[in-house]
């Protein structure tokens, strides 16, 4: 007879293996968050100068700042984890990795940033 333990442990891993999302859903969440960029870069936009003297005008603002850069923010980690995970045959090592990383997400940054001016 088996351990029910082992049974447990077993059962355990089963059920806490890592599911990779389906394709779909990346590219849905892709493009909410490049909508949402969007629209918090409009806001700002819109939003003027002269209304700076009433601190009860700022909230809009501050709030599209956050929003916008937290969405941005996703977004260019979504694509940079895209990009690492098409290229990771040819990684080497966990310095090679890190920096491959890191000019992804500067590459990245640069293309929103390019994009909205």
């Amino acid at each position: 007879m088996t351990d029910p333990a082992s049974h447990f442990e077993s059962l355990l891993r089963e059920a806490l293996a890592p599911v990779e999302p389906p394709d779909a859903l990346a590219l849905r969440l892709e493009e909410t968050l490049t909508s949402i960029t969007e629209m918090a870069a409009d806001e700002l936009e819109a939003w003027e100068l002269g209304a700076m003297r009433d601190p009860r005008n700022w909230v809009r603002p501050a709030a599209a700042v956050v929003v916008g850069g937290a969405a941005a923010t996703g977004l260019v980690l979504l694509r940079a984890r895209r990009r690492a995970k098409e290229n990771t045959p040819d990684l080497n090592s966990a310095r090679s990795a890190a920096e491959r990383s890191l000019r992804d997400l500067s590459e990245q940054t640069r293309r929103l940033l390019a994009r909205r001016t």
